[in-house]
């Protein structure tokens, strides 16, 4: 199955899960429901953004506040939402940082010791052994979904090693860097590059080494070659492109576009690798 039907079907369940929550919402206490909404919020923004992505992020993981408020759920009402501790296993098998990993099982044994008064001895014991083997085989299958995505995308590579990658997908990636620099506040931008056409894989290579390992090189055609750059400020993505330039052959003819400004919903290749009649050397 692709990636893309991967995450529609992993969007659909937690859909559905935002719609259940907010079903058994009106019948709880005001502490706990406070907890149910922001559970409902955390399912359905996490199903508008989910993306596979090669790039991690550098805010708070998703997969910390999961944790935090599937303990307060049931910290609130041990009784009413005993059965979520279940629920456990759906958050380990999301991606997410080790330290975060940490963080989550610190809280899954946390909600054991919130339901241990509920239970006899035997029947907490056999919980809390069920609950460590589920979130155990949660992990290793999310790390063998992890490794089989990497070896496809490897695969999918021009040049095995490189992040050098076909046109299409600058097409896939513009949609999603458009969105993550609207919501982290970094300033994008596409530049292209004109070449000669005995020149382009060793321009392509040079800007593979060039730019950082979570942004990639595209080949749009036999002469024109793409990267998306990602920085902090227009001004600081000036001084990389300066920098990025002056160790190009004179002969590549270049053009920035920030990807604030390009339309996305009727982009091609063509439109995107389309020269003005006298481009600069230089990406003013």
């Amino acid at each position: 199955m692709q990636s893309k039907y991967k995450i529609s079907l992993l969007r659909a369940n937690l859909l559905a899960a935002a719609v259940a929550l907010s079903l058994w919402t009106p019948s709880d206490a005001p502490a706990a429901a406070v907890l149910m909404w922001l559970s409902v919020g955390w399912l359905l923004m996490t199903a508008l953004i989910l993306d596979f992505s090669h790039r991690r992020s550098r805010g708070l993981p998703w997969q910390m506040l999961a944790g935090t408020l599937l303990l307060g759920l049931i910290a609130t009402a041990p009784e009413r939402h005993a059965l979520l501790i279940w629920a456990w296993g759906a958050v380990f098998m999301l991606p997410q940082h080790r330290w975060a990993a940490v963080f989550n099982g610190c809280a899954a044994f946390a909600s054991c010791l919130v339901l241990a008064p509920l239970m006899s001895l035997p029947a907490w014991l056999l919980m809390t052994l069920s609950l460590t083997v589920l979130m155990v085989l949660a992990m290793s299958r999310t790390h063998q979904l992890l490794a089989i995505n990497g070896a496809i995308r490897q695969r999918l590579r021009l040049i095995p090693g490189l992040n050098l990658w076909a046109g299409e997908q600058l097409l896939r990636d513009l949609m999603r860097e458009q969105t993550r620099s609207e919501r982290e506040a970094i300033y994008a931008e596409v530049l292209l590059f004109r070449v000669r056409r005995h020149q382009l894989w060793q321009v392509a290579q040079k800007l593979c080494e060039l730019t950082y390992d979570f942004e990639n090189v595209y080949r749009l055609n036999g002469t024109t070659l793409a990267t998306l750059m990602l920085s902090k400020t227009p001004s600081e993505a000036a001084s990389r492109r300066t920098l990025l330039l002056a160790a190009l052959p004179d002969s590549v003819l270049t053009q920035h576009k920030p990807l604030m400004d390009i339309e996305l919903a009727s982009l091609t290749l063509e439109e995107l690798s389309r020269f003005p009649t006298s481009p600069l050397r230089e990406a003013a």
